[in-house]
């Protein structure tokens, strides 16, 4: 990746890691938490189902970045990592 600025190499690393929502569809239609693939998969459907309970909630308030709940942030924080 030499000769591509940060934010190039950070945007490629992103689209590497397979982002989308469990479903398949938009979040911004569904209010699912957006993830990498690995993520996704590695998290049980009561622990999705947790984030994206979290996460329509906050853009129910207007929000457009919301925290996870704190144990599907520890399991999902290594799936984000760019390396």
């Amino acid at each position: 990746m030499s000769g591509l600025s940060k934010s190039q190499r950070s945007l490629k690393a992103w689209t590497a890691q397979k982002w989308r929502t469990k479903s398949g569809k938009r979040s911004t239609d569904t209010g699912e938490r957006y993830l990498p693939e690995k993520a996704i998969k590695a998290l049980s459907p009561q622990e999705y189902a947790a984030t994206t309970r979290a996460k329509r909630a906050g853009k129910a308030a207007g929000k457009q970045f919301v925290a996870q709940p704190k144990r599907v942030a520890k399991k999902v924080a290594p799936h984000r990592k760019v390396k």
